[in-house]
């Protein structure tokens, strides 16, 4: 029980020190665009999610990049 314990302690946190600051933006509204694209598009939102906020992220960083040049 104690070794259980102390494992799942040690596994917490490497991953919880592993961890940095994310950065999502664009990709919120993205994965909630491609999310109700994909359930529409024969019911595979998840995979709508997840292309959306990759392609979210991408537009808002190119949308940032052209801003500050």
């Amino acid at each position: 029980m104690i070794r259980t314990l102390l494992a799942g302690a040690l596994g917490f946190s490497l991953l919880m020190g592993g961890a940095g600051a994310a950065d999502a933006r664009g990709c919120i509204k993205g994965a909630v665009v491609g999310g109700v694209a994909g359930h529409f598009a024969g019911h595979h939102a998840l995979a709508g999610a997840a292309a959306g906020c990759v392609i979210g992220h991408h537009m808002a960083h190119r949308k940032s990049a052209r801003h500050y040049r």
